[in-house]
Order: C-alpha cells, then structure tokens, then sequence
C-alpha cells in the first residue's frame, strides 16, 4: 500500500484530538508508510501541552507529530500549514487525509479509502461514511451550491423541492458508493497529483465552503470525487466549532460563515450570479419565515439569521 499522511487540525479540542489519534492506530500499523500530523492551531489554553504530552505518554511519536502555530489560521489555513511542508518534501506521499478533530475512525475506514483511488486513477478524492456514535449516517455528499438550490434552501416548501430535487445541495443518504460534487471535508484522502494540479485550498476561507470551493476545482480540472460508505468514521457534528451541533439549540452564525458563502460564489461564479444567489435564498427565507408565523411552527433558525443575512452580504462595506 503507498505512503499517506493524516493532517488533524485542533483548536480548543485537545481531548477529542487524543480520542482520534486513539481510534487511528490499527489504521496507522494497517496502512503501513504513514504518518500523522496533528495541528496545534492556536488554541488559547493547554492543547499544545495535552497534545505533546499524549503522544508521549501513549507511546505515538513513531508516527505521531505535532506542528504548533502561533495563531488560528482557520480550517484551511490549518491544514496548509501541514500540507505545504509535506508536499514540498523530495519524495512526497502518495496521498493525504484531511481529518477533523471531531472524529472516531471505525476499522479499516483509512484503508478502505486508499484502496478506492488506487482502484480508480482518476478519481482524485474520496470521502467516508460519516454517522452518529449509534451508527446513524449523516449527510456528507453533496452537490454544488447554485441558485435554485439556494432558493429552495430558504423557502423549504415541499412542492418546490420537489421541483428541485436535482438541485438540492444535500441529497438523502445512500448506501451505495457513487460520484458526488463534494464531501464534507472531515474525512476526505485526496491524491498527491490533485495538490499538484490545482494548489491547496484556499486559506483565505477561514471556515466553511472551503472543501466545496476545493472540489469545484479539482472538477474543473478533470478529477472526480467520490462518496464511499465502506469506510466509516464517527463525527461529532459540531463538537469542534460549535457552530453546526444538531443536538444543541442553533447559534447565531459567526461572521466568516457569511464570508465563506459570499466568497464561494463570488469567486467561482462571479458577482451577479452571487447577487442571484443571495436574491434567491432571501426571497425563498422571507416566504419560510412569514409561513412558519402563519402556521405557528417552531423557530429553528439561528438566531438573527435573516438580519445577519442582509447586513453581511448587503450593508456592510
């Protein structure tokens, strides 16, 4: 089996970190050439000291290393800093999994993953099952982001989705290993020849739509990304940014989410298709919002989400 390397970014989070550098040593030993690099990306508390001394304690340094950076680079910006060094090495490895810090791999999810894009040369990423602690699979393939598929997201109304099944960013989940636009990047190998043909990502995202504006380029460079539920992984969704935890009550979303979005379409559509996108999810939103008054349904929405919505992609500079 060809070399791989693992990049973990934390923030915050170290005892979810030791977690899944536990749940990676049959995997590391299975996989063979394989090394682990866990990013201590700024955290403001004792994770680089927790991290270290893990690894020490439990006997991982063999393939087990922690880069340590002054500040929060984001999740982009994070793995970069990984990534950048290890490409540029002489012999680079064959290919690289992105990780979150929020993850528990099931046995054999890394292995598995490998041998699919050794078995299919041009497919240039592929992604795990992601499911609940009890096994239940989460939404983790996804189409592009477009207008209609913004606008359908706002309105949420049976008919129109079903209008626009085709374009629903987030298709029910299946069994079956298939093509997909993009993954959700927290268990995602990609092939050392897609870094080489299109970059890394783009760390002027800080969270959010990265991995998608990642996929899009690989795609448009001639690479295929794939969904491949045989390979398993625990995420704990939202356990490591706080912003999309589904067991909690939703939070006011941060202003780089915002960011992310208006930069996605932006950058890979340009600025009228995303002034239509914007359009299209707040004429869709404004319709949800005075239905769900009307029929007296629960609010679930962030809090402020539709002034927020306005300010950041309208008001301010």
């Amino acid at each position: 089996m060809k070399s791989t390397r693992i990049v973990i970014v934390n923030f915050k989070t170290p005892g979810l970190v030791i977690d899944c550098l536990r749940s990676l040593v049959d995997e590391v030993r299975a996989v063979g050439d394989c090394q682990v690099i866990v990013v201590e990306n700024g955290s403001p508390d004792d994770s680089a000291q927790r991290l270290a001394d893990a690894i020490r304690t439990e006997h991982w340094d063999s393939w087990a290393k922690l880069l340590v950076l002054d500040k929060n680079l984001g999740f982009a910006g994070g793995n970069n800093a990984a990534l950048r060094p290890l490409l540029a090495e002489p012999k680079p490895a064959d290919y690289f999994l992105l990780l979150n810090p929020d993850t528990v791999v099931r046995p054999g999810a890394v292995t598995t993953l490998i041998e699919f894009l050794e078995h299919h040369p041009r497919a240039g990423i592929a992604g795990s099952r992601l499911e609940d602690p009890d096994g239940t699979p989460q939404r983790s393939a996804f189409r592009f982001p477009t207008v209609p598929s913004e606008f359908e997201h706002g309105i949420r109304l049976g008919p129109i989705s079903r209008l626009l099944r085709s374009s629903i960013v987030a298709p029910p989940v299946t069994d079956a290993t298939h093509r997909c636009d993009w993954l959700a990047g927290a268990s995602m190998l990609v092939r050392k020849e897609v870094f080489d043909d299109i970059g890394l990502m783009d760390d002027d995202y800080f969270l959010y739509y990265e991995e998608t504006d990642f996929m899009l380029r690989a795609k448009r460079a001639g690479w295929s990304t794939w969904y491949v539920p045989t390979s398993r992984v625990v995420h704990l969704v939202g356990q490591a940014s706080g912003v999309t935890d589904t067991k909690k009550p939703a939070r006011r979303l941060p202003k780089y989410w915002f960011d992310s979005r208006k930069r996605y379409f932006t950058k890979n559509h340009g600025p009228v298709y995303a002034l239509w996108a914007d359009a299209a999810w707040l004429i869709g939103f404004t319709l949800w919002r005075v239905r769900r008054r009307l029929q007296r349904k629960p609010d679930l929405d962030p809090p402020h989400y539709l002034w927020d919505f306005v300010h950041y992609n309208f008001l301010a500079s």
